[in-house]
């Protein structure tokens, strides 16, 4: 992701989150810590951006920021190919743990980071703001080695990505932010980046 794609994602994050979207100034800070400490991606089709992703990497452990998919894009594997990226890119910078948060009224993500091997280990109670909305916390351990999941499926993501792939990023609930894959909050701090959204 890049300053070019902010507009369009800020559309999309509108459509998909509503009043707990982030700002456009919370989105270009982001950016700029990439690559220090921020990975951000892409699912481009065509020309449109069908959904985005977000890694925070520091030290052993990473943290799934966001992961959202626009709703007519919802099971085509986006939001897998997204969070394939993640886990890959996580791996390359040395992490060996991946923490993210979801809605718990996000069955959809949550089956998503679940299938990736993702467990429960705990609740945030009124993450996500202004709804109020409980979190669930889900950890990852990784390996090193060759990414997982469903590998090999059609479109990586980024750019180049192919129409249909899986994940809306996150918050939770549909895929993208953990509803669509939501947005793993930042420690401390509910609703801002590092609010992990998993797919809503």
């Amino acid at each position: 992701m890049t300053s070019a794609d902010i507009a369009s994602v800020l559309e999309l994050e509108g459509e998909l989150f509503g009043e707990e979207a982030w700002s456009r100034a919370m989105l270009r800070g982001e950016l700029a810590q990439q690559p220090e400490s921020r990975h951000y991606l892409v699912a481009d089709d065509g020309g449109t951006i069908a959904g985005y992703a977000g890694l925070l990497a520091a030290g052993t452990q990473g943290d799934v920021l966001t992961l959202a998919v626009a709703r007519g894009r919802w099971g085509q594997g986006t939001g897998s190919a997204l969070l394939e990226a993640l886990l890959a890119e996580a791996r390359r910078r040395g992490c060996t743990e991946v923490f993210l948060e979801v809605r718990t009224d996000n069955a959809r993500a949550q089956q998503l980071y679940r299938r990736y091997g993702f467990a429960q280990i705990g609740v945030r109670r009124g993450y996500y703001q202004p709804s109020g909305t409980d979190a669930l916390v889900m950890r990852k351990e990784l390996e090193r080695g060759p990414a997982d999941g469903l590998a090999g499926r059609s479109g990586s993501p980024g750019r180049s990505g192919s129409p249909g792939r899986s994940g809306s990023p996150g918050r939770s609930g549909s895929p993208g932010r953990s509803g669509s894959p939501g947005r793993s909050g930042s420690p401390g701090q509910p609703g801002g980046p590092g609010q992990e959204r998993a797919e809503r």
